[in-house]
């Protein structure tokens, strides 16, 4: 299965700002910052990373179910999503 380009844009520009987000919780460690600002910054790059692990397994799950693929494996789909929860 391909994921189609334009459908993974949304999740590329996420997947970027996570990597900016990630960036700025390294600089505040390295800062001294506090805990609170430093758990709340890692906390959002966290969701943001989640989220974009979400959208690539439902659009690869809606191709699936369009292409019927008998290659796929529904359990091994399962199993990589499940692993984001």
């Amino acid at each position: 299965m391909q994921l189609d380009p334009a459908d993974m844009k949304p999740v590329i520009n996420r997947l970027r700002r996570a990597q900016g987000q990630l960036a700025a919780v390294t600089r505040m460690i390295e800062e001294g910052r506090d805990c609170k600002s430093v758990v709340t910054q890692l906390a959002a790059v966290s969701s943001a990373l989640d989220r974009a692990g979400f959208s690539i397994i439902a659009t690869g799950l809606q191709q699936c179910m369009q292409q019927e693929d008998p290659s796929l494996d529904r359990a091994e789909l399962e199993k990589l999503f499940l692993s984001l929860a």
